[in-house]
């Protein structure tokens, strides 16, 4: 009787954790799911009733509607794609490279140094936005898909992060172990370190693309070229009609920008399931 009443509590107590879970996910997901069908009904209807849950016949007008006031979703999804990328790439690269260098070498500078880049964290990027607009115009890189990817290489935060997963997850003896047998500083970190770091990697790139997808300030006093415009821009264009905002089409625009990043998640959501592991790896 007893082992039953256990049992029983352990049964009430899984569906309750399930039903929760299930209930936040749907939760989380509405707001996306209203945004896709508000992007197949017609202005009207959006006013009338601001939530549909079932999709309309206003998708093929919305979407002409949207390619008829200079919205070209190939130009916005390949700026805003390189531009993503890049700075993904680039700053989960040197940030990893950097935190390696603050846990993998005893050097004179090295907590002064981690101190410094802790204190740059500080410093909000609205801050020295003038001056860094200043200083792309003075060398004619406005209008230039650089400015906006190359500062990524500085990413205090990620660095942060990077540095306190290393500090749990590497053993170091496998770092001289490497180098014993005479592997390179660069291959033992390419070949070794960063295999270990996936989860992390998968994490930061994670938010790391969608901050630079999302990102709109910086790319909005840069960019005057419409062939270099971001989709955060062209959506916030659709709204510039004086006399009439198509509401349905400005949904379509936000699920077009909205899409990839849904992609970029499902693919890396398994090494982020991974990092649940961190202390998981043995010397």
């Amino acid at each position: 009787m007893k082992s039953n009443s256990i049992r029983s509590t352990r049964i009430v107590a899984k569906t309750t954790v399930y039903t929760v879970c299930i209930f936040l996910s749907l939760l989380s997901l509405f707001p996306f799911w209203v945004m896709f069908m508000n992007a197949t009904r017609s202005t009207f209807e959006i006013q009338q009733n601001s939530i549909g849950l079932w999709p309309s016949k206003f998708l093929v007008s919305n979407w002409n509607v949207l390619t008829g006031k200079s919205f070209n979703p190939l130009v916005g999804f390949s700026n805003s794609m390189i531009i993503s990328s890049g700075a993904t790439l680039c700053a989960v690269y040197f940030s990893s490279l950097t935190a390696y260098a603050l846990v993998a070498y005893s050097w004179k500078l090295r907590q002064p140094f981690f101190t410094f880049i802790m204190a740059v964290l500080m410093i909000p990027a609205q801050v020295s936005s003038i001056g860094f607009y200043q200083f792309m115009y003075r060398i004619h890189w406005t209008n230039n898909l650089l400015p906006l990817i190359l500062p990524a290489i500085a990413a205090p935060a990620m660095v942060f992060f990077m540095r306190q997963y290393l500090l749990a997850t590497l053993p170091l003896d496998i770092v001289d172990s490497a180098r014993i047998d005479g592997s390179g500083e660069f291959y033992t970190f390419n070949r070794i370190v960063l295999p270990i770091m996936k989860p992390a990697i998968a994490t930061q790139a994670i938010f790391t693309f969608v901050l630079h997808w999302n990102n709109f300030f910086l790319p909005l006093i840069l960019l005057t070229n419409k062939d270099k415009y971001t989709m955060p821009i062209m959506v916030s264009l659709l709204r510039g009609d004086i006399y009439k905002t198509e509401y349905g089409s400005v949904y379509l625009g936000l699920s077009l920008t909205v899409l990839p990043l849904f992609v970029v998640y499902f693919l890396l959501a398994k090494h982020i399931i991974a990092g649940v592991a961190l202390g998981a790896l043995k010397e």
